[in-house]
């Protein structure tokens, strides 16, 4: 018998498609009150997960659920820092 691995699964917060995490782009809210990019997944704070697409983001934020997962509202330097990296 071969035990297989389970994959670890996220939602993005812009689709609502369940994907695999290593897929997806985790942003994350320190305890500090500071954004960051989490590229190792393993960061402190509150985190969310968005597809690596400019599409998601714009529809995480316009249906609010970046800002929902966080919990505060996103600065403006942050999103555009996010399209750049998603380019």
């Amino acid at each position: 018998m071969i035990n297989k691995k389970k994959t670890p699964m996220r939602k993005c917060v812009g689709c609502n498609e369940m994907k695999e995490k290593s897929s997806l782009l985790r942003v994350v809210k320190t305890p500090e009150g500071a954004f960051l990019i989490d590229k190792s997944g393993r960061a402190n704070g509150r985190g969310a997960y968005l597809c690596q697409d400019v599409a998601c983001l714009r529809l995480a934020m316009k249906n609010k659920g970046l800002e929902r997962s966080l919990k505060c509202k996103m600065p403006e330097d942050i999103v555009e820092q996010l399209e750049q990296e998603m380019d």
